[in-house]
């Protein structure tokens, strides 16, 4: 049994914060896990919220499954003329990230709140 501040592998946590919609992974985010959230993330990714934030923090383990859920997320937000943030500071994810040639495309922030001003400010100008 979690207790109230427990996930389970590969949970996604969808929210809404200051008019963006944020959206936390948690766990180990490999096939099974990517499999787990793809439902989730589609819906938040297809709204009409033209800034999301996607929050890698609390990810213990990302692999190149979770890569092909960050590109499928920035597409989806992309396409309907949208910017992803991307929140994270693992280096071992941003390694990832980097031999994937993915670094730039993402430029990820290293805290939800930098991520958080950044996306109020291109929402207010």
């Amino acid at each position: 049994m979690l207790d109230n501040n427990a996930w389970p592998v590969g949970h996604i946590r969808v929210h809404e914060a200051h008019g963006l919609i944020v959206i936390e992974l948690h766990g180990e985010i490999d096939i099974a896990g990517a499999l787990d959230v793809l439902p989730a993330l589609d819906e938040a990714t297809g709204g009409e919220r033209r800034t999301v934030v996607l929050d890698l923090g609390p990810v213990a383990f990302f692999d190149i499954y979770a890569l092909r859920l960050l590109c499928r997320a920035q597409d989806r937000v992309v396409a309907r003329g949208g910017r992803l943030l991307v929140v994270c500071a693992h280096q071992n994810i941003l390694k990832l990230l980097r031999a994937g040639g993915l670094l730039d495309r993402f430029a990820p922030v290293p805290t939800l709140r930098e991520a958080m001003e950044r996306g109020a400010r291109e929402a207010a100008g």
